[in-house]
């Protein structure tokens, strides 16, 4: 039975998935390995593998400068531990810009059209086609393919997706993408189906972490999202802005003097929770500085939940009402406070949260008589990934 590689690439960290294919199309990849490579391109990393259970099966410390080390160090560990190279590899790209919305078979094509849309994700895409180049390098033969984060949002309406500019800079490919979409669409597919199983009709998901989104879903379906044309929009994350008055970018550019490349680094490594204190861009350092009294940090996080709960209520609108809240990501998982915080400001549309279930992180965080349920789920984006490229191996 045919194997499949994940490869899904972060700020400073790598994964990797190892999947073995059914002889059926109904039937899920199976995972073999998980592979994580943490503090890219900075002291004290480390590399862990576990195995379909989640038991540790290797770990070490390995820093690595880049993602392409990165990935041939953790590729070699895999390869031994399995006994075999992998049939296919699928890659997590965060955007193809305008002319790439489907997961596709990477060609000489489609690396020229990732290549044409580097400044529609100036932070991932570069990455991501280093990474394509290694892993070529270390398996020139095998087939590989890209699945991209924007196409589970190609179901938005042109309400959602359509930008109040001048057609020539729509034309061009101007418009809202949404990004998160393997993470969405693997929430998706964890409601299972069936009447007892299938995806609420009305559905938030809120992806937290150091990039963050949410994404309003209608039976199953994408029908607005928070972040725009570049992952740098919506909320506010670790280190980037989100949605600001367009007014301040011009403010910056004019009176700050920044030119285009330096207001790229002040709004995707300067900002959000960051720039609201003095730094700190973890949640987790965060929370333990405003526990020890800092009113900055907690005005951070106060900035943060507020504009969670704001998008929330928006897409109720937006949905005709609210059946379900999602929470996922590194802190949508993790973070009880920022739960709490954002559901508290959330009952007036009846969510009551269920506070001992919210500190123990369980799977359902609502009260049994809440109206809206309130889920505390792990995205499977490397499940979606493999997922993909067997359908796409299938088709050939």
């Amino acid at each position: 039975m045919p194997t499949i590689l994940t490869i899904n690439s972060g700020s400073s960290s790598l994964k990797l998935g190892l999947y073995r294919t059914g002889s059926t199309a109904i039937a899920d990849p199976q995972l073999l390995y998980r592979g994580a490579t943490d503090a890219i391109g900075k002291p004290g990393g480390s590399l862990t593998i576990t195995d379909a259970a989640g038991q540790g099966t290797h770990r070490e410390d390995a820093s690595h400068e880049s993602q392409s080390s990165a990935f041939a160090h953790a590729a070699q560990k895999l390869q031994r531990l399995s006994g075999t190279d992998p049939d296919a590899i699928g890659y997590r790209v965060v955007h193809g810009g305008p002319h790439l919305r489907e997961h596709c078979r990477i060609t000489p094509q489609v690396l020229d059209a990732l290549r044409a849309a580097t400044h529609y994700a100036p932070l991932h895409i570069p990455g991501a086609l280093a990474l394509i180049d290694a892993a070529s390098k270390l398996y020139p033969q095998i087939p590989t393919f890209a699945c991209f984060d924007t196409a589970f949002h190609t179901t938005m309406p042109a309400e959602a997706s359509t930008f109040p500019i001048p057609a020539h800079f729509r034309e061009q490919g101007v418009q809202r993408y949404g990004f998160h979409g393997l993470s969405y669409e693997s929430i998706v597919a964890s409601f299972g189906s069936g009447p007892a199983l299938g995806v609420p009709a009305r559905l938030v998901v809120a992806h937290l972490g150091n990039g963050a989104s949410l994404c309003a879903i209608a039976d199953g379906r994408s029908v607005d999202t928070s972040m725009g044309l570049t992952p740098s929009g919506g909320i506010p994350m670790g280190t980037r802005s989100g949605d600001l008055d367009p007014g301040v970018v011009l403010f910056l550019a004019r009176v700050g003097h920044l030119d285009s490349n330096a207001l790229e680094s002040v709004l995707n490594h300067d900002s959000g929770l960051a720039g609201l204190s003095d730094g700190i861009s973890d949640l987790r350092e965060l929370t333990d500085t405003a526990n020890k009294g800092s009113a900055t940090a907690d005005q951070a996080i106060a900035i943060f939940c507020r504009s969670i709960a704001k998008t929330i209520a928006s897409y109720a609108a937006v949905l005709g009402g609210l059946d379900c809240l999602v929470f996922t990501g590194g802190i949508g998982e993790h973070s009880a406070l920022v739960r709490e915080h954002v559901c508290r400001q959330l009952g007036f549309l009846g969510l009551a949260l269920d506070p001992d279930a919210n500190r123990r992180n369980a799977a359902t965080i609502s009260q049994q008589a809440s109206p809206i349920g309130v889920r505390v789920l792990t995205a499977d984006e490397d499940g979606r990934i493999a997922h993909h490229v067997r359908d796409l191996l299938d088709r050939r």
